[in-house]
């Protein structure tokens, strides 16, 4: 039997989401309004205590008027002639904002945002900062980012070594290969060719996901932005590696705390070795935190969960720039 590649698997995610989004697009705007109370009702007291926490931490904009460039939801369509389409991005966005009144106008910005956008705008992922932001986060791009896996491999069963196998452009990952390449308690390399860094011996060969997951501890390394693989590391039982995040997604990186759902190094790697040795010597500490990670994870594996947070947002959104009054 041929075991399909991680990259075959999400192409197969993607096909698959793209069918379905295909069918929501062509519902008509009135199904999805009529649902919204039925949605919010199915919620338990608890339940909607969390996600209007979630959504308020998701949305931090203040109140505003609706600029003349904004699009009205009706006019959001998808670009089928663009290059870039970005159908990660429109169809989640379009999923939630159809639950609206047609004529509400909103901002948004895809792809990979590092800075605030200069008006209120819903967006991927922001930087992790406290206080109001005009990133307003939703759930998307989410068959590249929101991947959760049950492990079978125990934490007790692995290897004690990290391993980590990246697309290697940015400097946080260049620091972690210039300092601990080839040390034998780490199987670190890059996976793209160009650029090497003048280092060619950094390029090793892709490792799939069931192999990484033989080792007790993973990097969870930020590129352009978050580490896309800390969604799947921290629902498996190996230990997330990394500094401090500075960006955050819908996962909410902003909240997670070190040593209690990932084992934080420093931003140049130079105690790498020591945090790996601290909980190889205490592994009940190392149990906590996965139980930890699991935990938060669990937050976003409910679908009806997921949809009322994104719900929230953006009534928030709507209701802050004066378009209506509260639907809940």
């Amino acid at each position: 039997m041929i075991n399909p590649t991680n990259r075959q698997l999400q192409q197969a995610r993607k096909v698959g989401n793209f069918i379905a989004d295909g069918w929501r697009y062509v519902l008509p705007g009135a199904w999805y309004r009529m649902r919204v109370p039925r949605i919010m009702a199915s919620l338990t007291d608890a339940e909607l205590e969390e996600a209007h926490r979630r959504a308020a931490y998701l949305n931090r904009m203040e109140q505003c008027r609706p600029g003349e460039e904004w699009i009205r939801v009706a006019d959001f369509r998808f670009p089928w002639r663009a290059r870039h389409r970005h159908s990660g991005y429109f169809f989640p966005l379009n999923h939630v904002l159809r639950h609206f009144c047609r004529d509400y106008r909103f901002s948004y910005v895809f792809g990979d945002l590092t800075e605030e956008p200069s008006v209120p705008s819903f967006v991927k992922c922001r930087p992790v900062s406290g206080g109001h932001s005009n990133a307003v986060v939703m759930k998307l791009n989410a068959v590249r980012h929101f991947r959760f896996i049950n492990d079978p491999v125990p934490w007790e069963s692995k290897s004690p070594r990290i391993v980590s196998r990246n697309y290697v452009y940015w400097p946080k990952r260049v620091r972690l290969l210039e300092r601990w390449f080839g040390h034998q308690a780490c199987d670190l390399g890059q996976i793209n060719a160009v650029p090497d860094h003048g280092h060619p011996e950094w390029l090793v060969p892709r490792m799939s996901l069931a192999e990484q997951l033989k080792f007790k501890f993973i990097s969870c390394i930020e590129g352009n932005d978050v580490a896309t693989n800390l969604k799947w590391v921290m629902s498996s039982n190996s230990l997330a590696v990394m500094p401090v995040p500075e960006y955050e997604t819908w996962f909410m990186e902003g909240t997670l705390r070190p040593g209690e759902h990932y084992v934080e190094v420093k931003p140049d790697y130079s105690d790498l070795l020591e945090r790996m040795e601290y909980y190889l010597e205490r592994p009940t500490l190392a149990r906590e935190i996965l139980d930890n990670a699991h935990e938060y994870v669990d937050r976003f594996r409910n679908p009806r969960m997921e949809l009322a947070v994104s719900l929230l947002v953006a009534e928030k959104y709507f209701r802050l720039s004066g378009q209506m009054e509260n639907f809940l």
